[in-house]
């Protein structure tokens, strides 16, 4: 599982130009099954968002097509989590360790 935090940079102003197109890319997350979870960093600091099921290589791929990432509105951090403790209706997220590639 990761977390990708989305955090804004000095091109923060550019977020309405490419608004539409980050929501997009976070709907087809969702369609893909990809992302299990999005919101807003408070206050007012960019987004993070809640992945699994796929390997790292291909979530950063992912992550660096987000109109967001592509032109330098927010900087990325992608953080692995290996779940060892959840409640049971999060069970599904232990034991999902992914390839390196």
């Amino acid at each position: 599982m990761f977390v990708i935090f989305l955090r804004f940079s000095s091109n923060k102003a550019a977020a309405q130009d490419y608004m539409a197109a980050h929501n997009a890319w976070i709907a087809q997350g969702f369609a893909d099954g990809v992302f299990l979870c999005a919101g807003s960093l408070g206050p007012a600091a960019g987004g993070a968002v809640l992945a699994q099921g796929e390997a790292r290589t291909a979530l950063e791929s992912r992550v660096e097509a987000d109109p967001f990432v592509a032109q330098g509105v927010v900087a990325a951090e992608i953080h692995e989590i290996d779940p060892k403790r959840t409640i049971p209706s999060l069970d599904f997220l232990k034991g999902t360790d992914l390839p390196a590639s």
